[in-house]
């Protein structure tokens, strides 16, 4: 278990303060080294981006884009994008399985390499995410693990990220259990952020886009 690892299960007794530090000063540098990153990473997004859309349209007939409803800074929704991963009018089934059916080949890549979250980069622009910060949930999910999981609306502090320490140390949550310990991880990165650990994260999900596994 790693140093990042444990300090999120320490994170989980009820004693522990937890206090939003990513305000000010750290706010400022956080913003600054976001807009590098997304300035760098632009043109390699646009050719993965254009890539992806031929890949989509020969695999799956229908819209390239998909659009839910999320949760965003104090509690706030907003229209998230993505790129289409399922058959349209797939069963529903709020999470996936092994194996899951309704997902395309190609779509299967694009979530294993998180390279569907790119047309997010829009809700950056737009002010509704950050490069990094807790997962955007589904507002029908996130209501009901506010109902179920103590402290979960302390996530909501800070906007949602297309990458973030829960994304890159923890698999692709499937429960409600699940939830609950990617929480330990998103109150870990509000309460005790810093530039190195903003880079580390940077440099894991690159790790992880290239087939390499999280922290």
């Amino acid at each position: 278990m790693s140093s990042i690892q444990i300090k999120a299960v320490e994170l989980r007794g009820k004693n522990q303060e937890f206090r939003n530090r990513l305000i000010g000063i750290k706010y400022f540098e956080k913003r600054v080294l976001e807009l590098i990153v997304l300035i760098l990473l632009t043109p390699f997004a646009m050719l993965v981006s254009l890539y992806t859309i031929y890949k989509i349209k020969r695999e799956s007939s229908g819209s390239i884009f998909f659009t839910q409803s999320r949760v965003g800074l104090n509690g706030k929704k907003f229209i998230c994008y993505k790129f289409r991963t399922m058959h349209e009018n797939s069963k529903f089934n709020p999470y996936t399985e092994d194996d899951d059916k309704r997902i395309f080949p190609f779509g299967n890549f694009m979530r294993k390499t998180r390279i569907d979250e790119l047309p997010q980069i829009w809700n950056i622009i737009k002010g509704d995410m950050h490069l990094i910060g807790p997962r955007a949930e589904w507002d029908i999910l996130s209501n009901d693990y506010s109902l179920k999981i103590p402290k979960y609306k302390q996530r909501h502090l800070i906007r949602p990220g297309i990458t973030g320490l829960a994304q890159v140390c923890y698999p692709y949550g499937r429960n409600i259990y699940d939830a609950k310990n990617k929480l330990q991880y998103d109150r870990l990165y509000i309460n005790s952020w810093t530039v190195g650990l903003e880079l580390k994260i940077i440099w894991k999900t690159i790790s992880v886009v290239f087939g390499k596994k999280g922290i």
